[in-house]
């Protein structure tokens, strides 16, 4: 019965967000971008390919998911999500449909990624302070100018 349930990601991520923002919401609460590194042995993981995977601290066969957490004084849980599809991937669309990756898909930097993520957060009006990440995302422009555009303080 299980495998035949649908299951709705986009929707179950809002309904986490919404339950987080109820339990650990306040006007100072940080939110950190990061990613992690899944490894692989095989070729068939969406999104997979030898690329640097801070898990494994070197490069490596793997996955990249970038992560958004939301941080308060009650506690901490993550909020969003999204696996990072390299440009090799969606250059290749027969491997795309093979892999079950919608046409829509197209590539977007990790940056471009979290900027997505944070736009969902923020425009969904979670309350923060602040927004933080690593060099990856405080060393992208256009990510940090996008946040000075709408006000946002981030380190």
């Amino acid at each position: 019965m299980l495998e035949r349930a649908q299951w709705y990601a986009h929707a179950a991520r809002d309904v986490l967000r919404e339950y987080v923002v109820e339990q650990l919401g306040e006007r100072d609460a940080v939110l950190i971008v990061d990613e992690t590194g899944f490894v692989k042995k095989g070729q068939h993981s969406v999104g997979v390919q030898r690329q640097y995977s801070g898990t494994a601290g070197r490069i490596e066969n793997s996955q990249i998911g970038v992560f958004l957490c939301y941080v308060g004084r009650g506690g901490s849980a993550f909020i969003d999500r999204e696996l990072y599809v390299p440009k090799v991937w969606t250059d290749d669309r027969m491997r795309c449909e093979a892999a079950g990756i919608p046409e829509s898909v197209e590539f977007a930097t990790k940056p471009q990624i979290a900027r997505s993520m944070l736009e969902r957060v923020l425009d969904a009006g979670v309350p923060c302070g602040w927004v933080t990440g690593d060099g990856v995302y405080g060393g992208d422009r256009h990510l940090r100018l996008w946040l000075e555009s709408r006000d946002q303080s981030f380190v």
